[in-house]
């Protein structure tokens, strides 16, 4: 851990915006950018590990007031930095306890990092936070994977999923307790470098309890932002709860 950073600090912040992920692919950014702004529908959007703006400056550029929560500094640092950033309220702190002031019409997390909150509590306790930030009739946006334990033969509790004679990733699943981690292991100038990263994956029925327990109702569910359809197939889904007209 990089200090009060926690995971995300300097080291990590540094490269983030670098990597080759389809994460960051214009049309799969701009797609999560319209999804949101349909649901903002002209209102207030709040982020939950805002990061380094991914998806908060483009919907931002879409003509919505976006603010966001964010644990570490460095990432923050790295959004104020980029065009628009200096626009984008970044208060610092858990984004399952951390109240920002006003109310929203959609506040959401995306890229699974609500598995960055590594117990059910913490889970239970950021829906609580998104439904007391939301106005009624607003919705909490989450996008996350499908725990892969199909992937896991008997007896085994390890996923790779980047295999190079330089760099390791591979999951790191506890079936009975949920919790998994990602690790990376990397080979620069002859020398290895080790990095781990905790979770806890969670199911969609889960979610939906969790979203009860705060007052919000299931809304729609979809494989990804292009509103494919969710299967038991599908390798992640983003859902989306509501807040019911008429709540405080």
């Amino acid at each position: 851990m990089d200090g009060d950073d926690g995971y995300f600090g300097e080291s990590v912040a540094a490269t983030y915006d670098r990597t080759e992920s389809d994460m960051f692919a214009p049309d799969v950014v701009d797609t999560t950018a319209g999804f949101l702004a349909d649901l903002a529908g002209g209102g207030r959007a709040l982020e939950l590990g805002i990061g380094t703006g991914r998806i908060a400056l483009p919907l931002a550029r879409r003509g919505v007031e976006v603010q966001g929560i964010d644990l570490s500094r460095a990432m923050a640092a790295r959004l104020r930095e980029k065009p628009g950033g200096d626009a984008i309220g970044v208060t610092i702190g858990d984004f399952a306890r951390t109240r920002v002031d006003g109310t929203f019409s959609v506040a959401y997390l995306v890229f699974n990092t609500i598995m960055n909150l590594t117990t059910q509590e913490e889970q239970v306790a950021c829906f609580r936070n998104a439904a007391a930030h939301l106005e009624p009739g607003g919705c909490f946006v989450v996008e996350v994977m499908t725990p892969e334990l199909r992937r896991l033969p008997p007896g085994q509790n390890v996923v790779p999923y980047h295999v190079s004679p330089t760099r390791w990733a591979f999951d790191l699943y506890d079936v009975a307790t949920q919790a998994t981690s990602s690790n990376y292991i990397e080979v620069v100038d002859g020398r290895g470098e080790y990095r781990t990263i905790p979770f806890r994956y969670v199911w969609p029925s889960e979610l939906d309890l969790m979203a009860r327990l705060a007052g919000l109702r299931l809304r729609e569910r979809w494989e990804g932002w292009t509103r494919e359809p969710f299967t038991s197939e599908s390798p992640r889904h983003v859902s989306v709860w509501e807040k019911p007209a008429g709540s405080p």
